[in-house]
């Protein structure tokens, strides 16, 4: 997968309920090469960056995911 693109194929609700380290691995085998873990409640930026896999976590399990 290129930094440029998403994969048509990848849902991301299919990363919700996995740990936040298992996410993070399947996201990288899947080729994802900028990964970002952030607590649900975390304040961040919400710029698009093309080529980024988001995950929000609950006592470390994801519990949102998004492209961008």
């Amino acid at each position: 997968m290129s930094e440029q693109s998403t994969p048509p194929h990848e849902d991301p609700e299919g990363y919700v309920g996995l740990s936040a380290e298992q996410a993070e691995a399947v996201a990288r085998q899947r080729g994802w090469t900028t990964v970002r873990v952030v607590a649900r409640d975390a304040l961040v930026t919400l710029e698009y960056r093309s080529g980024r896999i988001n995950f929000a976590a609950d006592d470390g399990r994801v519990v949102r995911c998004w492209f961008g």
